[in-house]
């Protein structure tokens, strides 16, 4: 599994990947967690509010830093 937070480096991005990292945690999950900050890739995905969270390569949260709760949510679905 491999799980995108796209964002500029700030401070909410920063907390979504913390929560996904908790996320994974909580789920006894392994996956690869990359930040990507470059505009160029990010428009790629169509995201107009950051930070955002992709699992294997669909957007899954725009424009908002998921609870540890919700991320987890988010990451079974996409496995599902």
């Amino acid at each position: 599994m491999r799980i995108e937070i796209l964002g500029s480096g700030c401070a909410r991005c920063h907390g979504l990947e913390a929560n996904v990292r908790k996320a994974l945690e909580m789920l006894g999950k392994d996956a690869e967690v990359v930040d990507v900050t470059d505009m160029q890739q990010i428009m790629t995905y169509g995201v107009m509010s950051m930070p955002a969270l992709v699992i294997d390569g669909k957007v899954v949260s725009a424009g908002r830093v998921l609870s540890p709760e919700e991320a987890k949510k988010s990451i079974v679905g996409a496995s599902a």
